[in-house]
C-alpha cells in the first residue's frame, strides 16, 4: 500500500491537533481573575487659604477609597494642612480637614507630605499629624495594581 507524502502529512497534522490540550499558565490564570483595581492619586497643592479646594480633594479621596485604591499627596502649600498644629479647615457642607484626614488614615489610605516642601516650610516628619507620612517614590507606584489616575487640586 502506497501513501502519498501529502496524506501522511495530513494524518500527522490531525494527530498533532487532536493531542494538544489547552495550555494554562500563570498569565492566562491571572487574566481570568478579577481585574486589578485602578488607583486614584489625589494631588493637593493648595493650603489653608483655599479651604474649598482642600476639602473637595479630601472628600474625593474619602469617596474614592470606598471602591478604589487611593493615595493622597500634599505638596507646596498643602503641607500646612497636615501639620499637628494646623488649622481644622471648614467650608460649606464638607466635613472638616482634620475629620477627613483622620478618616483616610483609619481607612488605611496613605496620606503623604512632600519632604522637600516640608523642608521649605522649615518643618520635619515630627511636625506631621498622626498617620501622615513623608512621601517616598516607591509608595507612589506600589499603592495599586491597576492604572493610576490622578486628580489635581
Amino acid at each position: 500500500m502506497k501513501f502519498s507524502l501529502l496524506a501522511i502529512l495530513s494524518v500527522l497534522i490531525v494527530i498533532a491537533v487532536a493531542c494538544q490540550s489547552p495550555q494554562t499558565n500563570d498569565a492566562n490564570a491571572q487574566k481570568s481573575e478579577e481585574p486589578a483595581t485602578d488607583g486614584v492619586f489625589i494631588h493637593i497643592t493648595k493650603g489653608p487659604d483655599h479651604p474649598h479646594q482642600v476639602l473637595m480633594a479630601l472628600q474625593m479621596a474619602v469617596m474614592m477609597a470606598e471602591t478604589q485604591d487611593v493615595l493622597v499627596y500634599l505638596d507646596i502649600e498643602a503641607v500646612h494642612v497636615v501639620l499637628k498644629d494646623s488649622e481644622d479647615l471648614a467650608y460649606s457642607h464638607f466635613p472638616t480637614s482634620h475629620t477627613q484626614i483622620n478618616k483616610l488614615v483609619e481607612m488605611g489610605v496613605p496620606v503623604m507630605a512632600c519632604p522637600g516642601c516640608l523642608k521649605a516650610a522649615e518643618k520635619t516628619a515630627g511636625d506631621l499629624m498622626e498617620g501622615v507620612q513623608v512621601a517616598d517614590k516607591e509608595t507612589f507606584f506600589n499603592f495599586t495594581k491597576g492604572r493610576i489616575l490622578t486628580l489635581d487640586y
